[in-house]
């Protein structure tokens, strides 16, 4: 078993604890465009994923330009300055998986172990999961306290076999 950084640790915590994250995507025009999207990890992979529908504006975004941006931020602390919240950034390519697929059955046993009341909405048919694929990862523990994490680091730090 390998030792955990305190850093390590504190970014795992907040990915654990806090389900609903800010997504960005690119609209049609090429401007940013923000979306709140609730989110698990697949465990295997250590990728996040999202259930998300096809009749969601964000959705069309990531189908027709896949590069993502993702933040998830900690609880608001009114004792704290704003800049010493922790945060996330997750810079990912969104991939939509198939229907059926084992990886989209991957995603759907995690997201509904995050959210077990979705399984309603497992059975849409305008629903999807998409895999985020991270490319690039910005954390800031606190104030001060920020650096890059590489990403396959972050995939190794959210699969359930990483030391706690």
């Amino acid at each position: 078993m390998s030792h955990v950084s305190r850093l390590d640790q504190a970014l795992r915590e907040l990915l654990r604890q806090r389900p609903v994250a800010a997504l960005g995507t690119i609209d049609d025009d090429g401007a940013p465009f923000v979306s709140m999207v609730p989110y698990a990890v697949e465990p295997a992979s250590g990728a996040l994923v999202l259930h998300v529908s096809g009749l969601a504006v964000h959705t069309r975004h990531l189908r027709q330009r896949p590069a993502v941006s993702l933040m998830v931020m900690g609880a608001d602390d009114a004792t704290e300055m704003a800049q010493a919240l922790p945060r996330v950034t997750i810079s990912a390519r969104a991939e939509t998986l198939e229907p059926g697929s084992e990886d989209a059955r991957a995603a759907e046993r995690a997201y509904l172990a995050r959210f077990p009341a979705a399984e309603l909405m497992t059975g849409l048919p305008d629903f999807r999961f998409v895999r985020l694929q991270a490319t690039a990862v910005r954390h800031v523990a606190g104030f001060g306290a920020a650096r890059s994490v590489e990403p396959q680091a972050l995939a190794a730090l959210l699969r359930p076999d990483a030391a706690d």
